[in-house]
């Protein structure tokens, strides 16, 4: 299925589908040679549970690295979420009640209605079991701990030459992340990293990209160059990385 017509399925934009493929949090099966991402059925269920977290409020970022966990359990999370969507639901349907009361000319100053302590208390409950259960995964405690060795050259790299290689990867944010150009984009900034600050291997390189779209002072800045650049650098990293 295209890109455009996922998009007419489920509602969700195309510029969306495309900033979720930068994130690597949902990537097409398949890219034709022309560059076109195509979407299996596989994906599709990957994104039903991606919207199922976003109803609940859940950062995208959280989502990524619950649903990437190896451990992750889809009907475990279902449950839950069904849960927490029911008790949602309760509540407009009392929200609803209430309209067609003070329509007929009734009044009931409770304001009990309005009240979202408990479903907000939930879906906090809720969120924090699952961090804890697949968000915190080894892989990304080995990368918080690396990546803070890094943060204090990274902010001296966001000027001079590396704000010009900055610059090149905005002007060039619409390319796929596996283009020849934007390849060659990460190969210039790890060398400009090696030259100017510190050895900069393959693996430094991906925690570094993990790093521009976790933390949100990096993202702001590097995304001042032009917004989604952040993304499409550490989409770009990912590849060469590997």
């Amino acid at each position: 299925m295209k890109i455009s017509d996922v998009a007419k399925l489920t509602g969700v934009t195309v510029r969306t589908l495309h900033y979720y493929d930068e994130i690597g949090l949902l990537k097409p099966g398949e890219v034709t040679e022309a560059g076109y991402r195509v979407y299996n059925d596989m994906d599709l269920d990957v994104l039903q549970q991606i919207l199922f977290f976003r109803e609940l409020d859940f950062p995208l970022e959280d989502i990524r690295k619950i649903m990437q966990n190896p451990d992750y359990e889809k009907d475990s999370a279902l449950r839950k979420q069904k849960e927490l969507l029911l008790q949602k639901r309760s509540r407009l349907d009392s929200l609803i009640t209430l309209v067609d009361k003070t329509l007929k000319g009734e009044q009931d100053m409770s304001f009990r209605q309005f009240d979202t302590t408990e479903f907000e208390e939930t879906k906090k409950k809720y969120a924090e079991e699952a961090k804890e259960r697949w968000g915190d995964t080894a892989a990304y405690a080995e990368y918080e701990k690396k990546a803070d060795r890094y943060r204090d050259a990274q902010k001296k790299m966001m000027d001079g030459e590396g704000a010009g290689i900055l610059s090149e990867f905005s002007r060039n944010r619409s390319l796929a992340p596996d283009s020849a150009e934007a390849q060659a984009l990460v190969k210039k900034w790890q060398a400009y990293i090696t030259s100017n600050y510190y050895t900069c291997t393959k693996e430094i390189l991906s925690c570094l990209g993990q790093m521009y779209i976790a933390d949100e002072r990096f993202t702001q800045y590097i995304d001042g160059y032009g917004e989604g650049t952040a993304a499409f650098m550490a989409a770009a990293i990912e590849i060469y990385s590997r």
